[in-house]
């Protein structure tokens, strides 16, 4: 099981921060519901409903202050 892909959360630019956010967020996911075809069914129940698809991206927002933290807000 992959929690953080290559052991690190830092980054060098914040869009690499904002990619692994969105790794994170799809390793968290699979990590809960690890059965592909079960995860694939729901599919078309979330991706139509709004907000399913609000709280999908607060999970990523969520991942991506914990990166940008760890990074120092990418400063100096």
């Amino acid at each position: 099981m992959v929690l953080v892909p290559g052991g690190s959360l830092m980054t060098r630019t914040p869009e690499e921060g904002r990619a692994l956010a969105l790794t994170l967020a799809r390793h968290t996911i699979h990590n809960i519901q690890p059965d592909l075809d079960i995860l694939k069914g729901g599919r078309p129940n979330y991706a139509s409903t709004p907000d399913s698809l609000i709280d999908a991206a607060r999970v990523v927002a969520i991942e991506f202050q914990t990166i940008a933290a760890a990074n120092g807000y990418w400063r100096g």
